[in-house]
């Protein structure tokens, strides 16, 4: 057997194995959620949250801002879905973007009592860290591992973001 023919045959078994090797790394890589941003929050009150340290909840991350009519008109279903799941494991940082005045913040944070952690994103690091947000509002769900399992750009879906929250947490009530 000549070295050309060897050649080929060993072609012939090496690339079906990368295409296959390949094909079970983009599948692996596809079902892996990116974990979460190691990066802590500070509340209006100055309280510091490490999102590390909500691993064993679900948490809703949402971006937002005071001049933004979609996330006003989703407040009041957060503050009620929160209510509902706060026992049962679930947790909201709300993230008010840089470009909104601080004052407007913490009005809007009193005069609406939210019941969850506020925090202005005075820098802009927080946007950054999470995939760079410019849209508002924008939410991220993490899981009890501290895996980002859904991106969501515009307002909830609240139906649907029960039926998670009771997929991943049992039934609230």
């Amino acid at each position: 057997m000549t070295v050309f023919t060897m050649s080929q045959k060993l072609r012939k078994v090496l690339i079906p194995l990368a295409i296959v090797g390949l094909l079970a790394f983009l599948g692996f890589s596809l079902t892996q959620k990116p974990q979460a941003p190691d990066i802590t929050f500070v509340t209006l009150e100055g309280k510091t949250i490490p999102l590390s340290s909500q691993q064993g909840k679900l948490v809703l991350v949402n971006f937002w801002a005071t001049d933004c009519p979609g996330c006003i008109a989703e407040m009041p279903g957060l503050i009620q879905t929160y209510n509902e799941y706060k026992d049962k494991g679930f947790e909201v940082i709300a993230v008010a973007m840089s470009y909104d005045g601080i004052q407007q913040v913490i009005n809007y944070s009193h005069n609406n009592a939210l019941p969850f952690p506020v925090s202005h994103d005075s820098s802009g690091d927080a946007a950054m860290q999470f995939n760079d947000v410019r849209v508002t509002p924008t939410s991220f769900i993490i899981d009890k591992q501290g895996r980002i399992i859904q991106k969501l750009i515009g307002e909830l879906d609240f139906s649907a973001l029960r039926k998670l929250l009771d997929q991943h947490l049992g039934k609230a009530g």
